[in-house]
């Protein structure tokens, strides 16, 4: 019901996605960043607070502590007595799911590489939203970390690293960042022994510097008024402190050429080649969607699935995409195929990234492209999580507040030469890193 509401809102609108979505952004005195948008469609409302609290942030040697500092948000709350002499009780982590469960709310969120938060999803209507965001504001501002909880999750968090060091496709993933960015911190990934060494003392520092109200990122949807989401954003980062700035991230270099082969029982090779190559601010982020979306990024319809299979049969499908981040994250293309034609699949791939770098698609490519991309546009902002989602990226990157009204025009601006010219920056075949697991050789 939800999406069927939203889609005919946006469909009815003949204007830009502003004119449906208007996107209201302010600043609170303690520096939280604010975006709201006023939807009184269904009795939903949907918060969602982020930090500059993702693994990028993860001390040396301790890589998963922002992940690990995340999970543990919800492990249980303690008792507190605000500035207005109220006080609050501490909460256990089964009392915690049980407040949720009683007003029919729905809890998310989770630690990325550049960001952390946590959301709800609640009624609209005064006492469940209320309650609601008290329980957010306090989850994000009072987390307990009992030891015990601390070390059941470091256990789940080795146990599945273990797991993925069997994985061909999880091995290929890791091998691929290590080789892309080296010793940058999207390159490094936790270990079993970077977990074990994180301490419930790391945890709530690493939670004392990142969860800080001047950093805090709220975006809303709902019905609720411009008044209303005032008073939540105020209620919901009252509890945190004021955070000190935090230092430069080290720069992203550019990796030279190299190629690794991790050998592997499984049937099929798994094949990644990439590099780093797109920050979210960056201009060239249009040229790239819609060149990427001929290249690798079209299912069916993109070049490397036509060369790779149906041209040969050597892989069900073949992709690539660029991975817009807050550094420059990676272009990655890749595939799974028999072992004993991996390196003919990886010929192709390769022939396939550099006839596409050489030329450039085709006009009949880029306007199948373009339709697409366009044509598709109202399924990115459907339903309240999506929109939610896409004003929770654009607080975070500070992107501008109309990057949704001219989303589409900006894309069907995009020509031949301002594709090819971006790939020609991004990409370059020489300093392409290349991961086989479970290959020929």
């Amino acid at each position: 019901m939800l999406k069927k509401f939203l889609i005919i809102a946006v469909l009815c609108i003949t204007g830009t996605a502003h004119a449906a979505l208007n996107i209201q952004h302010w600043t609170l005195p303690n520096g939280t960043r604010v975006y709201f948008v006023e939807n009184h469609t269904i009795p939903i409302l949907d918060v969602n607070v982020d930090f500059d609290a993702g693994g990028r942030r993860d001390p040396a040697g301790k890589s998963g502590m922002a992940s690990l500092t995340n999970a543990m948000l919800a492990r249980g709350i303690t008792a507190s007595t605000l500035a207005d002499g109220s006080t609050e009780p501490a909460m256990t982590e089964s009392q915690i799911s049980d407040a949720i469960a009683d007003i029919a709310a729905q809890r998310g969120g989770g630690a990325g590489t550049d960001r952390s938060g946590m959301a709800i999803r609640t009624l609209s209507s005064k006492a469940e939203r209320e309650q609601a965001v008290r329980l957010l504001a306090r989850l994000l501002a009072q987390p307990a970390m009992p030891a015990e909880f601390v070390a059941r999750d470091k256990a789940r968090t080795i146990a599945g690293i273990r797991e993925s060091l069997t994985k061909p496709e999880s091995i290929a993933s890791k091998a691929f960042w290590r080789l892309a960015y080296g010793d940058h911190p999207y390159g490094v990934e936790a270990t079993v022994e970077s977990i074990e060494a994180i301490t419930r003392e790391d945890l709530l520092s690493f939670h004392a510097k990142h969860y800080v109200a001047n950093r805090a990122v709220v975006a809303m949807i709902g019905d609720i008024t411009r008044e209303e989401a005032q008073a939540i954003a105020l209620e919901l980062t009252r509890r945190l402190p004021q955070g000190e700035p935090l230092s430069e991230m080290p720069a992203v270099a550019k990796p030279v050429g190299s190629e690794q082969r991790i050998p592997h029982a499984a049937t099929q090779a798994h094949i990644l080649i990439g590099t780093p190559a797109l920050a979210r601010s960056d201009p060239d982020f249009f040229a790239l969607t819609v060149g990427n979306y001929i290249l690798g990024g079209g299912g069916f319809v993109s070049r490397l699935t036509r060369e790779v299979r149906e041209k040969r049969g050597l892989a069900y499908s073949a992709y690539s995409y660029f991975s817009a981040m807050a550094q420059p994250g990676p272009y990655q293309a890749g595939l799974q195929t028999r072992k004993d034609q991996s390196e003919e699949a990886l010929k192709v791939v390769r022939d396939t990234i550099a006839t596409y770098l050489r030329d450039g698609p085709t006009e009949a490519e880029l306007k199948a492209a373009k339709d697409n991309l366009i044509g598709g546009f109202p399924l990115r902002i459907d339903n309240n999580r999506k929109i939610l989602d896409n004003m929770a990226a654009i607080g975070f990157h500070q992107m501008p507040l109309d990057y949704l009204d001219t989303w589409t025009a900006r894309v069907e601006k995009v020509t031949i030469a301002d594709i090819r010219a971006a790939f020609a920056r991004k990409l370059v075949m020489e300093n392409l890193v290349t991961v086989v697991v479970g290959g020929e050789k």
